[in-house]
C-alpha cells in the first residue's frame, strides 16, 4: 500500500509539472521527486538489510546511511553518500565538485546550502558521466553556473543512455537500490548534461576564485575515458572522483563486471604518473573517507600504478609466448610488494580485459566464436546425450576435489536436462564452493552475482 501511495504522489506531481511547465516549479517538482525517490530507496534497503543481515550487501548499506556535512578542510564541505558531493568556497562564489547520486542529491544539496548559503555556484565540475556523481548537478545549477567536464563528457553520457535498458537490468544486480525498471517521472533524469568547459587530455584547465586557486586535470583511464580529478595547488588538495576507485589504495577496476567500455590501462598508468608529479598530501574521493598523508599517499599510489604495469606486461608476455588466455589469467598474480585489494578491480578480469583489448574476442582456439549459434543451442541435445547420473557424480566428485569451476562447466552443460531436486541442490553446492573460494578475495561484484546466482536457486 505504501509503494501504491508513493507512485500515486510522483505521478500526480509529473502530472502538475507538465501541465505548467515552468522553471521555479520544475526545480521544485525534482527536488521533491528525487527526496521521495531517495526515503523509498532507504525504506526499502532496509528492509533487504533486515532480510540478509550478514549477507554483506555494501551497496544497500551505503544508501541506507545518513548524510551529512563535513568541513574536510578549510573552507571544503563534503556531503556524504553514495557518491560524495563537495562544495568549494571563496569569498566571490562557491565551486560544486560531484554532485552525487540522484535519489540522495536532494539531501546533499540541502545541507550543503545550509552551510555555505543558497547562491548559485559560479562552477559545478563533475568527475565523470556516471550516475552517482552528475546526479544532482540540475539541483544547482539554475542557468548561471560554469558546467566544466572532460571532452569525453558527453560521448560517455550517449552511450550509456542508449544502452540504459540493457545496463539497467545488469546494474540492478550489483546495486540492488535502482528499480526494476528505468524511471521516466520528471526530475529523475539526470543525463543529457552540456558541459561549458571541456577539458582536453594534457591540458589541464585552470582558474582562480575569491583567491583561490583550482586546476581541472583530465585523467582518462580507470573509470572510463571521461575521468577529471580538481587539483588544489595552494593546498595540495586533489578531489579524486571516481579516479582510484571507491576505496584507497586497491586494484582498480579496468574491467568492470557491469559492462561498459573497454578501459585503456596505459591511459590509467600515464593518468597516475600525473598525479604523482602533483604530490598531494590530501585526497577527497567522491566515495567514502578523505585520505591525509603526502609519503603514503605517494608510496601507495605508486603501488597501484606498479600493479596495473606488471599485470599489464605479464599478460603481454604470456600472449607473446603463445599461453591460452585461461592459462594466464589462472596464473598471473600480484607479487607480494604489489599486493592490493581486489574488492573493487580483480586482477584475473584485468588480464581478461586487457588481453581482449589488444586482441578482441576472438582468441583462436575455437571455430564456434565465430557464428552466431551459441553453446546454449545444443543443450537439450547434450542433455539426451549425457547419461545424467554419470555427470552429476562427477559434479560431486568435482566438489569432494574442490574444483567448482569444472563443476559449473559441466552444469552448465546439463542446463538442457528436466530440472530436478539433484541438479539444484549441486548447483547451490557449487556456488557455495566458488562463493567461499572468492570471499579471500573479497571482489564485491563477484559476491554479489554469486549471491544473486543462489537467489534465483532459492
Amino acid at each position: 500500500m505504501r509503494r501504491r501511495n508513493l507512485l500515486v504522489s510522483l505521478g500526480a506531481i509529473a502530472l502538475i509539472a507538465a501541465v505548467i511547465g515552468r522553471n521555479t516549479l520544475e526545480q521544485s517538482v525534482r527536488e521533491t521527486v528525487t527526496r521521495l525517490a531517495g526515503q523509498a530507496a532507504v525504506s526499502n534497503m532496509s528492509s533487504l538489510l533486515a532480510e540478509n543481515n550478514g549477507r554483506g550487501l555494501a551497496a544497500a548499506e551505503l544508501i541506507t546511511l545518513p548524510i551529512y556535512v563535513t568541513e574536510v578542510a578549510s573552507g571544503i564541505f563534503q556531503a556524504s553518500g553514495v557518491g560524495n558531493s563537495f562544495a568549494l568556497t571563496t569569498r566571490d562564489g562557491n565551486v560544486i565538485f560531484d554532485t552525487g547520486l540522484i535519489i540522495q542529491s536532494s539531501e546533499q544539496v540541502a545541507k550543503l546550502k545550509a552551510m555555505i548559503g543558497d547562491a548559485e555556484p559560479k562552477k559545478i565540475i563533475l568527475s565523470h558521466s556516471h550516475a552517482d556523481h552528475v546526479g544532482g548537478t540540475r539541483l544547482w545549477d539554475r542557468g548561471q553556473a560554469e558546467l566544466i567536464a572532460h571532452e569525453e563528457f558527453e560521448e560517455e553520457q550517449r552511450y550509456l543512455t542508449e544502452l540504459n535498458p540493457y545496463f539497467h537490468q545488469r546494474n540492478r544486480v550489483l546495486f540492488p537500490w535502482i528499480p526494476e525498471s528505468p524511471r521516466t517521472l520528471v526530475g529523475m533524469n539526470f543525463r543529457g548534461l552540456i558541459p561549458d568547459t571541456r577539458v582536453r587530455n594534457g591540458d589541464p584547465y585552470r582558474f582562480s576564485l575569491g583567491g583561490r586557486r583550482f586546476e581541472v586535470y583530465a585523467v582518462p583511464g580507470a573509470e572510463g575515458a571521461d575521468n577529471v580529478v580538481l587539483w588544489l595547488p595552494d593546498e595540495k588538495i586533489l578531489l579524486s572522483g571516481d579516479f582510484f576507485g571507491p576505496q584507497f589504495p586497491q586494484f582498480p577496476n579496468i574491467f568492470t563486471m557491469r559492462g561498459e567500455k573497454v578501459r585503456k590501462p596505459i591511459e590509467y598508468i600515464a593518468s597516475l604518473n600525473t598525479l604523482l608529479a602533483l604530490e598531494p598530501e590530501i585526497i577527497l574521493p567522491s566515495h567514502l573517507a578523505p585520505i591525509r598523508g603526502a609519503q603514503n599517499i605517494a608510496a601507495d599510489m605508486r603501488k597501484i600504478r606498479d600493479a596495473v604495469q606488471y599485470v599489464h606486461d605479464e599478460t603481454v608476455a604470456g600472449m607473446n609466448a603463445g599461453y591460452s588466455l585461461e592459462t594466464v589469467m589462472a596464473e598471473i598474480t600480484l607479487p607480494e610488494e604489489l599486493t592490493l585489494s581486489q574488492s573493487h578491480g580483480k586482477v584475473s578480469w584485468a588480464v581478461k580485459s586487457i588481453w581482449e583489448y589488444y586482441a578482441t574476442w576472438f582468441h583462436f582456439d575455437r571455430t564456434s566464436e565465430l557464428y552466431p549459434t551459441s553453446q546454449r543451442a545444443i543443450l537439450a541435445d547434450v542433455a539426451h546425450l549425457i547419461d545424467l547420473d554419470a555427470a552429476q557424480l562427477q559434479v560431486q566428485i568435482y566438489l569432494n576435489e574442490a574444483e567448482p569451476e569444472k563443476a559449473l562447466l559441466l552444469l552448465e552443460l546439463l542446463e538442457g536436462s528436466t530440472a530436478s531436486e539433484t541438479l539444484r541442490a549441486l548447483r547451490t553446492q557449487t556456488l557455495l564452493q566458488l562463493k567461499r573460494q572468492a570471499e579471500p578475495v573479497g571482489n564485491d561484484y563477484e559476491l554479489y552475482w554469486l549471491d544473486s546466482e543462489l537467489d534465483k536457486l532459492r
